[in-house]
């Protein structure tokens, strides 16, 4: 029989709890503690996990014996602290949420982590795990080589969360950190290269204007381009807006080669899909070969009980089933290293330094 795996989870807002449920969706498995701070919170995190002890401190869910991982899903800014404690106290597999990190000073420590962490770490970015992008992945050599790449998002504003704390830059890292980072690892993974140079526009021109907390503005940006030239030779255009959550398809994704174009079409989270509309949109890939011409479109469904456990078209199943796959020994590392995940934050602070200079940035490895 298979050992049951238990997770420890840190953090279970929004994130978290979408995290207890795709977890709660796999074999073998049980949630044995959660540290979560905010006390309305931590009710809904008990309710999902009732046989999970709820703990008050990282140095709490450390002392419980029988965890065999970590899952750290707080605000963006605690990541590396949280990772470094577990470091010195209790070194375990570990599921860290994107961001990685927010404040550059940090990157020494997370270079020092890669080389002496003794566990797998994971970097959570779910965007990969998306069916209609995975099938888009899986299809890019009909391209003939991709030369140009293009993501667009167009959303809703940032959500509420514990404290607010995801309407300051400090606390985030900046929108194409904490929003973007996902779609700076698409485009290397896609485009299997490194970056050479980022340049970006964008701005805060909608959202969160008429706010104020302890008498602060938010200053997180809700719009912007950027433009990525990669060592391969390709070229790849993010375009954000986070006021645009009336559109039929949230994430298009666009490759484009010599031979053929593949274009991915992500539906936005099912709840707020208005009952109106009707039926809401599938997830479609669509191939559009130069010779002979014409697309070719396949609808790309997604297991109804996968799309109710969280609002990332099933991926965070995906994700955790080959986490697990790791701590079984089933699978020989994580699919995201602890260096993908300093590169989606580098390229996104990169993109923050363009917009706040008007000046292009080399990425110096």
């Amino acid at each position: 029989m298979t050992r049951t795996i238990n997770y420890g989870l840190i953090g279970c807002g929004m994130m978290g709890q979408e995290h207890l449920h795709n977890i709660g969706l796999l074999e073998g498995t049980s949630v044995a503690a959660i540290y979560e701070p905010d006390q309305e919170m931590a009710k809904v995190a008990k309710a999902l996990a009732p046989t999970a002890a709820m703990v008050g401190s990282v140095q709490e869910l450390l002392a419980v014996e029988e965890l065999d991982c970590v899952v750290i899903v707080s605000p963006n800014h605690f990541h590396v602290d949280q990772i470094c404690e577990i470091a010195e106290t209790r070194p375990l597999p570990l599921l860290v949420e994107k961001p990685l990190f927010t404040d550059p000073q940090d990157v020494t420590r997370l270079e020092q982590l890669q080389r002496d962490y003794p566990c797998p770490v994971w970097v959570a970015m779910e965007y990969r795990y998306m069916p209609p992008i995975a099938a888009l992945i899986e299809k890019t050599q009909a391209t003939g080589g991709i030369k140009m790449l293009s993501i667009r998002e167009h959303r809703f504003p940032f959500l509420e969360k514990v404290g607010h704390w995801n309407r300051f830059n400090r606390n985030t890292g900046g929108t194409f950190v904490e929003k973007c980072c996902h779609f700076f690892d698409l485009m290397r993974l896609i485009l299997k290269s490194d970056p050479v140079r980022i340049t970006a526009s964008g701005g805060q021109a909608v959202n969160h204007l008429d706010e104020s907390y302890e008498g602060q503005t938010p200053d997180i940006l809700d719009h912007g381009y950027v433009l990525v030239d990669f060592v391969s030779g390709a070229r790849a255009m993010l375009e954000l807006c986070m006021f645009a959550e009336g559109s039929r398809y949230q994430e298009e994704i666009s490759a484009v080669g010599p031979d053929a174009k593949i274009e991915a079409l992500v539906p936005g989270p099912g709840r707020f899909w208005q009952d109106h509309l009707g039926t809401p949109p599938p997830p479609r890939v669509i191939v559009s070969p130069r010779n002979p011409k014409g697309p070719v479109s396949m609808d790309v469904p997604v297991d109804p009980n996968l799309l109710a456990a969280g609002d990332h078209n099933g991926s965070t199943y995906y994700q955790h089933k080959g986490f697990l796959a790791v701590l079984r020994g089933e699978k020989a590392k994580p699919d995201v290293s602890l260096n993908d995940g300093l590169w989606a934050v580098r390229m996104g602070q990169a993109a923050q330094q363009a917009i706040d200079t008007s000046e292009t940035v080399y990425m110096v490895d």
